[in-house]
């Protein structure tokens, strides 16, 4: 993502790293502007870690309505969206299970304190389940009811990064990438040769990592891991992908699903689901035509859909 016609600016959003990569350096200033704008809303409206969000507060409504933003609403339109289309494999009332795990807080804090105690309350059980959230976003309110929790880890960030780049190229009239830990949307005119994007457990891996480089033009990619944000709980290693029908970590065939799809959001839907459902991801996967490339704890690489293979074309030299 480098060269003379482009300007790259890294940053810290989220708990991790953003990227933003447009094809008029020109319009740098202007271009973080919009996305920091955009950020600092969507963390407004959907922070676990800010009790003055909007998610904290209708977390805390014990099940009444409560009036929501424009922002927020579409925010939970997307999690319920995801939820259907995966039939419940991506599911947003995941909030009570993460937060048993000891996730409540920025992950840097969470890996910094080490060792977090078992949960002391209550057994394991099912999350409650994406029916259990009730919207009604053309009037703007919100209801959660049998005790849900949201978490909308699994799109809020891809759905920010589509937005981020659906405003800076419309508004700049420029080709535009915007990685958010990971998550990749790109708009408006891609480079010549594409977008290369190397894929990887880890999006922050240095370019030696085992891995692959593919090029997008329009849409999005996402990678979905269970080797980055792990920490020790009780003496076993937990990770923050959950499985609804558990509510505890998914236990995964894959270690990492890297997809491809006609937006961020719906690229990461995909690959979250895909660590979720393990042994019968591929299939899926191949059946809604969604390029993938899907990693075993082994290495194993498994792809579908027209992802290049590794070492074909794709591949960095």
């Amino acid at each position: 993502m480098t060269g003379a016609a482009l300007a790259r600016d890294r940053f810290e959003v989220f708990g991790t790293t953003g990227i933003l990569v447009i094809t008029d350096p020109r319009s740098a200033g202007q271009a973080r502007a919009i996305a920091d704008r955009e950020l600092a809303a969507v963390d407004l409206a959907c922070s676990r870690f800010r009790p003055d969000s909007e998610l904290s507060r209708l977390n805390a409504s014990a099940g009444k309505a409560m009036r929501v933003s424009k922002l927020f609403a579409e925010l939970i339109a997307a999690a319920l969206r995801a939820a259907k289309l995966t039939s419940g494999a991506v599911d947003p009332t995941c909030g009570r299970a993460i937060t048993g795990l000891g996730y409540d807080r920025d992950f840097a804090e969470l890996r910094a304190e080490g060792e977090i105690p078992p949960r002391l309350t209550g057994s394991v059980s099912p999350v409650p389940g994406w029916h259990s959230v009730h919207l009604d976003q053309a009037g703007r309110r919100a209801r959660l009811d049998r005790g849900a929790q949201l978490d909308l880890g699994a799109t809020a960030k891809a759905w920010a990064a589509d937005k981020c780049a659906e405003q800076i190229a419309a508004k700049l009239d420029c080709g535009v990438l915007v990685s958010l830990g990971g998550d990749i949307a790109v708009a408006g005119p891609a480079p010549a040769d594409g977008w290369p994007v190397r894929v990887t457990d880890d999006h922050a891996a240095p370019p030696e990592a085992p891995g692959q480089t593919v090029t997008i033009s329009a849409g999005g990619l996402a990678t979905s891991s269970t080797t980055v944000r792990t920490w020790s709980v009780g003496g076993r290693q937990v990770h923050h992908i959950i499985d609804p029908a558990t509510g505890e970590p998914a236990r995964s065939c894959w270690r990492t699903v890297s997809v491809a799809a006609g937006s961020c959001v719906d690229a990461n839907t995909a690959s979250t689901a895909a660590i979720v459902r393990s042994a019968a991801a591929a299939g899926w996967l191949s059946d809604l035509g969604l390029p993938a490339r899907l990693v075993m704890h082994d290495g194993t690489v498994e792809i579908t859909a027209g992802w290049p293979a590794d070492g074909g074309p794709g591949e960095a030299a």
